[in-house]
């Protein structure tokens, strides 16, 4: 059975898939000892040899489904090297290799993280395409006003991007705290969306993704997720 070489790679576990279309693209991908960029090579597993800067890539074993409570001062991404903890640190769990974070949190943001060694997994909750949601509660500086509630529910331009919450509700258990729930979490979105509001995020944290709430998970523990909970999330979205 052949499949895209960038979906191969994620697959694997070595990226999600748009990382791994640019990985291939950047040249860093050999299949049979030659060098291919295009992410829609047909590969077969089992069959072609593929590699990744120099490594062999093979599917996994068993695949981890894991969620992380992330803290403040922790980086989502494997690759900044500038980063003094990653979040991934915090799973002590030395079997489960490769494991990738469906989406991210910026390093003041907080809560909750999924991990996975199954590309088509984070896929499906991290591409837009998929409408799998993501709810945060955020503190701001300011009280926002109905102007500016529905200011970000109908859409900010911010440097030629559209920024665009689906929902804003006033939360009353803290002051100048609202549920937030958006459907792709563009690069410091909802900070991006206050600030053109007049306010600073004084908080920011991920309570659920799609079916699945954070709950009295601890900050900087983690835990896997049940084989009920896998299948929810898949099945959340409105893109099947």
């Amino acid at each position: 059975m052949s499949e895209y070489l960038a979906k191969f790679i994620a697959r694997c576990g070595a990226a999600a898939r748009r990382k791994a279309a640019e990985l291939v693209k950047n040249g860093q991908v050999k299949v049979n000892g030659r060098v291919v960029t295009d992410p829609a090579f047909s590969v077969a597993d089992n069959v072609d040899v593929v590699m990744l800067d120099g490594t062999i890539l093979q599917l996994p074993q068993r695949k981890y489904y894991i969620m992380l409570n992330k803290p403040r001062g922790y980086t989502t991404s494997h690759a900044d090297k500038h980063a003094e903890h990653l979040a991934v640190e915090l799973i002590d769990c030395p079997e489960a290799q490769r494991l990738v974070p469906a989406g991210r949190l910026d390093r003041d943001s907080e809560g909750l993280l999924i991990f996975s060694n199954d590309g088509d997994f984070i896929h499906h909750l991290a591409h837009p395409r998929y409408e799998v949601h993501k709810l945060y509660m955020v503190t701001a500086s300011m009280p926002l006003t109905a102007a500016h509630i529905k200011r970000m529910q109908n859409g900010i331009l911010d440097h030629g991007e559209k920024l665009h919450a689906l929902q804003v509700t006033p939360c009353n258990e803290a002051k100048n705290t609202y549920l937030i729930k958006l459907n792709e979490g563009k690069k410091r979105e909802i900070r991006r969306m206050l600030k053109a509001c007049g306010a600073e995020t004084l908080q920011l944290r991920r309570i659920a993704m799609g079916s699945l709430q954070l709950g009295e998970l601890a900050p900087g523990k983690w835990r896997e997720l049940t084989p009920g909970e896998v299948a929810a999330l898949l099945k959340d979205g409105t893109c099947q």
